[in-house]
């Protein structure tokens, strides 16, 4: 017999957006476009809604006999990943409607994307786990490809879908191989298998897959060009929701189902971050085009959280979760930044574009240059405290190699991001863009105070981490 106060423990969030989904279809069908402009809102304030219950569960649960297993660490992810999904969702609504693009799918997508989310993290089995991406990666494929008339758009689409089934081929390739050689898909019963050549060939194809997931090397080649490609509201919510939730499942797999083969995994995950800030760095260097530029720094600052997941459970658990949220708030306001972008002839994404704004548009400049030198870890901003977490977590687990290219990568980081800052406060005044969305410039803004508040209160923000990484922590 189901236990309904476990599975509202568990999965509250996940039901509450599937039965909000399925809802959408259905006023979809029978309003057709007139449900267009409201769906937005809805969807947004679904999203809110299921942040909210998850923190009214926070302590999680366990249900369908051990398929899905929730608690603070995954919980903290969710909650950042469903607030990120909604801001996205505000931001994207006038843009799609400006593109003459707008329609009800769109919310509806990012919805059953976000449900793909819950259920990875909620995961507590390769075939929930599995599940999970899928419903994440097919919603996200469709988004990809939404301008339809774009034939950017479509390739984007195109080349997502190509090298994301290629990815989850590999992904249920390395689940078969683990399932065949433990006898159980329970991360559970996985952890407390003996080490084996068939069990560390299963993690590594596994490893491969969710590489792709959050864009680090060498899965990452998708990411420049779909950032370029696709819709810029899509590409605010991949930024941001789906990073935040792949990389906390990332960790919460290798450190739930493989914690006795972890120097086998620690090694590999320590060549994927050093080739992720290497090339996330020095691709990023000749960017001309902003969209493609966030792109490469995305891959970078991938690889400094996967600093944190090869540091191990005690050391980067809680130093993943404040990285990664100060990544997501930061990338918010960056990609309204990046709407914000326009003028008689359309979207415009080079960054000389940028030219002076600080004379023309003195909040949004100042509250882009707080963004940028968050993002990029200054000194004095919150991004630098967030690469400071993790800096100490891989010197408790000594990684100084691995801690030594993080420097150095952070370093040529400054000299992309310096180069933005000064186009906009230097050089002479280009033509003015077209008046900013309400909901676009109070992103930039709310996310540039949150950064700033973030800095501020960092220590009780820690603590909070710290806490809800504690199960980890033994």
């Amino acid at each position: 017999m189901l236990d309904f106060q476990a599975m509202i423990s568990a999965i509250g969030p996940e039901l509450l957006l599937a039965l909000a989904g399925l809802l959408g279809v259905l006023a979809g069908a029978v309003m057709g476009d007139r449900f267009n402009a409201i769906s937005f809102k809805l969807g947004a304030a679904t999203l809110v809604l299921a942040a909210l219950v998850v923190l009214m569960n926070w302590d999680g649960g366990t249900a369908f006999g051990g398929l899905v297993t929730t608690g603070p660490f995954v919980n903290f992810a969710k909650v950042v990943s469903f607030l990120a999904g909604a801001a996205t969702l505000l931001m994207g609504e006038n843009f799609l409607k400006r593109h003459e693009t707008i329609r009800y799918e769109y919310p509806l997508l990012v919805i059953f994307a976000s449900l793909g989310m819950g259920i990875i993290l909620s995961a507590s089995n390769l075939m929930t786990l599995y599940m999970g991406i899928e419903t994440l990666s097919l919603s996200s494929y469709v988004l990809a490809s939404f301008h339809r008339d774009s034939i950017r758009s479509s390739e984007a689409g195109l080349k997502y879908f190509v090298l994301g089934a290629l990815a989850s081929g590999l992904l249920l390739y390395g689940i078969s191989l683990v399932y065949g050689f433990t006898g159980s898909t329970a991360y559970a019963d996985i952890a407390g298998a003996e080490r084996g050549i068939g069990l560390l060939f299963g993690m590594v194809l596994m490893i491969s897959g969710m590489a792709f997931k959050v864009s680090a090397a060498p899965m990452h080649v998708w990411t420049p060009d779909v950032y370029e490609g696709a819709p810029s509201p899509v590409v605010a919510f991949f930024a941001t929701a789906p990073k935040m939730a792949s990389m906390v499942v990332f960790a919460n797999l290798l450190f739930s189902a493989f914690p006795g083969v972890f120097a086998d995994w620690q090694l590999i995950i320590a060549i994927i971050a050093t080739l992720s800030m290497v090339i996330g760095a020095f691709g990023a260097l000749n960017q001309t085009n902003l969209k493609r530029l966030l792109g490469y720094s995305s891959i970078a600052n991938m690889g400094y959280a996967l600093v944190a997941v090869a540091s191990g459970a005690e050391f980067g658990a809680a130093a993943l979760l404040v990285f990664m949220t100060t990544y997501v708030i930061a990338s918010i306001g960056l990609f309204g930044g990046v709407m914000s972008m326009r003028r008689e002839g359309g979207m415009v994404e080079n960054i000389d574009e940028l030219s002076g704004l600080v004379r023309r548009r003195t909040g949004m400049a100042l509250a882009l240059t707080v963004l940028l030198i968050s993002v990029a870890g200054f000194p004095l901003a919150v991004g630098f405290l967030g690469k400071l977490v993790l800096f100490e977590a891989g010197w408790n687990a000594g990684l100084l190699p691995l801690l030594i290219i993080l420097v150095l990568s952070s370093v040529l980081a400054f000299g992309y991001y310096l180069r933005i800052i000064l186009i906009m406060w230097v050089k002479e005044p280009a033509e003015s863009f077209q008046p900013v969305d309400t909901a676009v410039s109070s992103a930039v803004y709310l996310s540039a105070a949150a950064c700033l508040a973030l800095f501020v209160f960092i220590s009780p923000f820690i603590d909070w981490a710290t806490r809800a990484s504690a199960g980890f922590m033994q």
